[in-house]
């Protein structure tokens, strides 16, 4: 059995566990956090969230790229949220590799050079601070007074709160 057929069969488990039931999809805490694919980051429960009280955006690195502004635009313009968690992480993939590497190394496999932004970096800090400033200067993102940044460390599972340079 390949996994993806295993985790149909999981989902057809869960889902007669379950009692039908319909949730808004407009988040009930108005909240959007934006984080890393990183299967170490289990979100809602790091954070002690239920089914349909935040959206969650993520990419590698959890950075704030042109995708995640067009997100975070319709996730605050259309579904009503009004708070933004930047969450990276430490011992993140994105430190492993350098955007000239990783680009050349797509070229050479694919013959094509990449049109997105790899985006990775070696401070993690850092890196959420850019973020952080990603979101507050962008115009499509109308409510970027409650925006913060944070690191979880994959270790101890903690956060831990980044300030930024504004």
């Amino acid at each position: 059995m390949h996994i993806i057929d295993e985790l149909i069969a999981n989902n057809e488990a869960f889902a007669a566990g379950m009692s039908q039931q319909h949730l808004d999809v407009r988040p009930r805490r108005q909240l959007v956090i934006v984080t890393c694919m990183d299967s170490r980051l289990d979100v809602f429960a790091v954070l002690g969230l239920r089914e349909g009280e935040a959206h969650i955006l993520r990419n590698a690195g959890g950075v704030i790229t042109d995708d995640m502004i067009r997100s975070l635009a319709v996730s605050q313009r259309r579904l009503g949220t009004r708070e933004v968690m930047l969450i990276h992480h430490t011992d993140c993939g994105m430190q492993s590799l350098t955007d000239d590497g990783f680009r050349a190394e797509l070229q050479e496999a694919t013959g094509l050079a990449p049109a997105f932004a790899i985006e990775s970096f070696t401070d993690v800090e850092a890196d959420v601070r850019q973020s952080l400033l990603r979101v507050r200067r962008s115009p499509f993102v109308p409510h970027r007074e409650h925006v913060r940044g944070f690191v979880y460390d994959v270790d101890t599972h903690r956060l831990h709160e980044v300030q930024d340079a504004t």
